[in-house]
């Protein structure tokens, strides 16, 4: 597998780099954006390069203005294949988890329907815009099968469970305010201006101290899983080592 390094593009995803925001494109027209092997691996090689470069800021959307992106490519995966090696080939990119591992903030502009896989790779991303024409759904249930990029873990702590439980088993769609409504995406731009919102949001954050935005995310990833003292034990901790750090640089502002 080539690796896929911020600026080049791919079979399935197209990238560009500026100012220290990497937009990514997914880029499968004809098949909506499905996500095949191809798209997967060429994404979590993406990411583990991504990853290691703390001056980047990524936003994640699909080519074009009807797709963000249809969700598991079926014809892939109705082709014959033994479970063992199909769980192994699926599992061997982990593109979803890397996505949602990244150091760095991630903003996702859901430009069109994001269904399915595509949806998760939305719900991985730290902050959602999305264009006023776009859906949201997990269909899954519909088609006799269950989220399988995270959608059942993530979704319920981003809504609640009630309403998670709505959406995946019922496996309706959401139009974009709904999906504001509902807390799954921060708010509706629109389309036209939807790729600029994303970057400029992107930008902002980027103006900000790395090693601050870096902390805070992780403090608030580590939120949804530890009682609330030992997340602000961690934010103390964090605070003293921001502050050793600035110390040490002997600037007002902290350094990396």
């Amino acid at each position: 597998m080539t690796e896929l390094k911020p600026g080049q593009s791919g079979e399935t995803v197209l990238t560009h780099l500026e100012d220290g925001v990497l937009t990514v494109r997914l880029n499968r027209a004809k098949s909506a954006h499905a996500r095949n092997q191809i798209m997967r691996d060429e994404l979590a090689s993406l990411w583990r390069v991504v990853a290691a470069d703390r001056d980047v800021r990524v936003v994640l959307t699909g080519a074009g203005a009807r797709y963000f992106c249809a969700g598991m490519d079926l014809r892939e995966a109705s082709e014959p294949e033994e479970p063992v090696a199909r769980r192994d080939r699926m599992q061997r990119s982990r593109d979803i988890e890397l996505l949602a591992d990244l150091p760095q903030p991630s903003v996702a502009a859901i430009n069109g329907y994001a269904l399915g896989g595509g949806l998760e790779m939305a719900l991985a991303c730290d902050m959602r815009l999305i264009a006023d024409s776009a859906q949201v759904g997990l269909p899954e249930v519909t088609r006799g099968l269950v989220p399988g990029g995270g959608g059942t873990q993530r979704l319920p702590r981003l809504i609640g469970y009630a309403r998670a439980c709505e959406l995946v088993l019922s496996g309706r769609r959401l139009t974009a305010h709904e999906a504001v409504d509902w807390g799954i995406a921060a708010r509706v731009v629109p389309a036209a201006e939807l790729l600029a919102a994303a970057r400029e949001l992107a930008a902002s954050i980027a103006a900000h101290p790395e090693p601050a935005v870096r902390y805070a995310k992780v403090l608030l990833r580590r939120s949804l899983q530890v009682p609330v003292s030992g997340g602000v034990d961690a934010e103390l901790d964090v605070v003293l080592t921001l502050l050793a750090q600035a110390r040490v640089s002997g600037g007002n502002r902290l350094s990396t």
